[in-house]
């Protein structure tokens, strides 16, 4: 089931004004500890990442589409990259990310030493605050322009975004195309979505978001993607707000 607010009456993606989206705000109900439903989905991200690769050298290059405030995302592929871009809307976002890149804030730690649970990461990271330093990248940039630059990315992922930045199905699945196109053949993806959410508020603004089930992320990244597992997560009375039943995430490879 895929469900948003009526035709003509619903919320896309231009109607929002991301420069109001306040980062810390945002962290400090979803990120200062981990919730249990983001460590399921890092465990699930990091076992993908870390069997595509095994033993075998990095890729070229990683993206995060939507990053956000959120890092986890990047960390996910930091072991397998020389280089990671943070492809992001809101300038405030943006500011956040290229602070944190410096020297990202001690509660990721937390986030960071659950991918430790495969030692690969410890092991290929080192340090993983200098690598983060020297890899990582944000960019200013809108998630429906990616195709217009022609380059591509040999691993990404996207976290909470098709679905979270209009209520129109239509975008939705043109934002997931957006993000498939975008990676390079049999490139190894990981993509998270909320669940029957019925939108959100961060810092006292609204902001959209489109009702879909497992059933439509596996119909809309079968078009573009090979291999899929999907994995559904979280517990009633257990939620990190209302307004959504639960999380998705989805791991793949692109199509040839």
């Amino acid at each position: 089931m895929t469900s948003g607010s009526p035709t003509g009456t619903e919320k896309r993606n231009n109607d929002v004004t991301w420069e109001h989206f306040d980062p810390q705000e945002y962290i400090r109900h979803n990120y200062l500890s981990l919730h249990p439903d983001d460590e399921a989905i890092i465990g699930v991200v990091r076992d993908h990442f870390s069997s595509h690769f095994g033993t075998s050298g990095g890729v070229a290059s990683g993206i995060d589409v939507g990053a956000g405030p959120n890092l986890y995302p990047a960390l996910s592929m930091l072991p397998w990259c020389d280089r990671v871009t943070l492809l992001e809307r809101s300038p405030a976002n943006v500011g956040y990310l290229d602070q944190q890149r410096r020297s990202y804030d001690l509660q990721w730690d937390q986030f960071w030493d659950v991918l430790c649970r495969d030692e690969a990461y410890a092991r290929r990271c080192g340090d993983p605050r200098a690598r983060f330093a020297q890899r990582v990248r944000p960019r200013l940039g809108n998630l429906f322009d990616l195709h217009e630059g022609g380059e591509r990315w040999a691993m990404g992922t996207m976290f909470f975004v098709a679905e979270s930045i209009t209520g129109s199905l239509e975008e939705f699945r043109r934002g997931v195309g957006c993000f498939m196109n975008a990676l390079e053949p049999e490139a190894p993806f990981a993509a998270a979505f909320m669940e029957h959410s019925r939108g959100y508020w961060v810092g006292g603004r609204d902001f959209p978001a489109l009702d879909i089930d497992e059933q439509e992320v596996r119909d809309t990244l079968g078009k573009y993607a090979s291999k899929i597992e999907t994995h559904r997560l979280g517990k009633p009375g257990d939620l990190l707000r209302e307004g959504y039943t639960g999380m998705i995430v989805a791991c793949g490879h692109r199509g040839a």
